[in-house]
C-alpha cells in the first residue's frame, strides 16, 4: 500500500477574546499573525509558528457553529472557564527557557517544568481562554 503525504494543516482552539488571544499567542508565544478575519462581529485568527507556514492554528469563536444548540453553547463555555475543552501540545528546544517567558507574560501556569515519568520533559499553562497548552522538551 503507498503512503499518502499528509501533513497537519490547521488545528483549531476557542477564544472568547481576541485581543486576549492575540496577545497570547502572538506576544507571548511569539508566533506569527497569518489571518485576522472578522464576520458578523466575530474574529477567526490564525497563527502559526514563525519560519513553519504550513502548520497553523486558528483561534475560533465557539459560538460561531451554527450546527450546536444553546445548551451546548453553555456546556462548551463552562468547559472553557475549566480549562477541560480544548488543548493543544507544543515542543521547544528549551522548555526552561520557555517556561520563563510564558510565566513572565502573565499566563495562568498549571505545571512547572517537570520530567514526566513517562520520559518527557514540559510545562503546561491555560491561554486566555481556558485551553490547555503543554509544552514538551524536543529530544536531541
Amino acid at each position: 500500500m503507498m503512503a499518502m503525504d499528509l501533513t497537519i494543516h490547521a488545528s483549531f482552539l476557542p477564544h472568547d477574546d481576541p485581543d486576549a488571544a492575540l496577545a497570547f499567542y502572538r506576544d507571548t508565544l511569539g508566533f506569527e499573525v497569518r489571518k485576522d478575519v472578522g464576520y458578523q462581529g466575530m474574529r477567526w485568527i490564525t497563527v502559526g509558528p514563525v519560519g513553519q507556514p504550513g502548520t497553523n492554528i486558528v483561534l475560533h469563536p465557539p459560538a460561531a457553529d451554527p450546527g450546536i444548540t444553546e445548551d451546548e453553547r453553555k456546556t462548551i463555555a463552562e468547559m472553557m472557564a475549566k480549562g477541560t475543552y480544548a488543548s493543544i501540545v507544543l515542543a521547544t528546544p528549551d522548555v526552561d527557557a520557555v517556561f520563563e517567558r510564558v510565566q513572565a507574560g502573565d499566563a495562568e501556569v498549571v505545571q512547572e517544568p517537570v520530567d514526566q515519568p513517562y520520559g518527557v520533559r514540559d510545562c503546561a499553562f491555560r491561554d486566555p481562554a481556558g485551553n490547555m497548552v503543554r509544552i514538551q522538551q524536543l529530544e536531541p
